[in-house]
């Protein structure tokens, strides 16, 4: 999954010339076959790789609270998301929504880099999701729809259907 989601994010930084990938140890750890120096190891390493060859800073974070924040939550999907159990997912989207109360994107009102991995990596909990489950979880769901729909950030992902559209009956009116 990891390889696909940076050859994503390549497309997406409109990078031209793809990069050579390959992964080390049991956990398939994706490392950047770099031809200027040593290999980049890591998801996250190769994602900020990828961001500064792009020149796409802002993806980073525009400030000094906000690039440590998106750090946060780049650690969180290595450290938590990757490899949670079925168990840990109802606490994972309960602490989530919590968070994304009062937030569009993961770090405030701005589209960063965590964004985009928090999205790869809560896309199979938000997929395996009844609609009743989603609707448990509405700030999650308000965000995972939004940036689902952000250009060029689903693809190779297949859509999720997040929320029926509620019924009123007259008594509501």
């Amino acid at each position: 999954m990891a390889l696909r989601e940076l050859s994503s994010l390549e497309r997406y930084l409109g990078l031209k010339k793809p990069n050579k990938y390959s992964t080390q140890g049991d956990n398939k750890v994706p490392v950047l076959q770099n031809t200027n120096g040593p290999p980049v190891v890591g998801l996250v390493t190769v994602a900020c790789h990828l961001v500064k060859e792009a020149k796409r800073l802002e993806l980073l974070g525009d400030s000094a609270e906000s690039r440590a924040v998106v750090q946060q939550w780049l650690e969180y999907r290595v450290t938590k998301l990757d490899g949670c159990t079925k168990e840990d997912n109802k606490t994972i989207l309960k602490d989530l929504n919590l968070y994304l109360q009062d937030k569009v994107y993961m770090a405030g009102n701005q589209f960063t880099l965590a964004d985009t991995f928090m999205f790869y990596g809560i896309h199979p909990l938000i997929a395996d999701l009844a609609i009743q489950e989603k609707e448990q979880y509405g700030n999650v769901t308000r965000w995972f729809d939004h940036i689902q729909h952000y250009p060029g950030i689903r693809h190779p992902l297949p859509p999720v259907v997040v929320l029926r559209n509620k019924i009123y009956t007259s008594k509501h009116h």
